[in-house]
């Protein structure tokens, strides 16, 4: 029941996704890495990699809705800068209980700050290489917000706001394995001032219990350009 919830909590990001934007939509970019060309640097055509200093380092990280896989690593593994150097190693990856269907991953940056870029990074041979993802932003303002959405709860009624949607899965899931890189952006260099972040991982199949994403790292990169 809760994996069929929670797809249904997808759909309706999907129709969320379709309401016309008040802003203009984030730019999100894709690139996948197979076979020799992924690396330990995890080195991209057009995403930048891993940063070890970037705004996500010191943020505090809370699962909401989900619970960590025995054999992965901690959750500080999402923001430590430790990278995984190949393609299965669960002990330098984030993800989660197999057969969970997803879960909720709260990231608190500790005040409002500007957002430039949100970029995350995956690394498996099979269908834990893709990435399947709500992320939802908040600065913690609106009297209704609630810090930690279960499942069952539309973020958008408590203060948060969908800034994207992201599926790297192909059409063929025998070529979905390797290295992601997903860099979420905006034309005018602003995501917006935020200090919450909600990242709601869904599963990449449902053939078996083991569709939880290998997250290697996120990165959140600040705006520093004067305005």
């Amino acid at each position: 029941m809760i994996l069929i919830a929670h797809y249904l909590v997808l759909a309706a990001i999907g129709l969320l996704s379709l309401t016309p934007p008040v802003q203009a939509q984030p730019q999100i970019t894709i690139d996948h890495n197979t076979g020799k060309a992924a690396n330990a640097e995890f080195k991209f055509k057009h995403v930048p990699s891993p940063a070890r200093d970037d705004a996500a380092t010191k943020a505090k990280l809370m699962m909401v809705d989900a619970e960590a896989d025995p054999n992965s690593a901690d959750i500080s593994a999402l923001t430590d800068g430790i990278l995984p150097t190949t393609d299965d190693q669960p002990r330098k990856n984030f993800f989660l209980r197999a057969g969970s269907g997803g879960g909720r991953v709260r990231m608190d940056l500790g005040s409002v700050i500007e957002i430039a870029q949100v970029n995350t990074y995956s690394w498996h041979p099979n269908a834990r290489g893709p990435q399947v993802y709500g992320l939802w932003a908040s600065d913690g303002a609106d009297p209704k917000f609630n810090d930690a959405p279960k499942a069952n709860i539309n973020p958008a009624v408590c203060g948060w706001k969908l800034i994207a949607t992201v599926d790297t899965r192909s059409n063929d899931e025998h070529k979905d394995g390797g290295q992601f890189g997903v860099s979420i952006t905006s034309q005018s260099g602003n995501l917006g001032k935020f200090r919450y972040l909600l990242f709601d991982f869904y599963v990449t199949e449902i053939a078996d219990d083991f569709g939880n994403t290998f997250y290697s790292e996120i990165d959140v990169v600040a705006n520093h350009a004067p305005r």
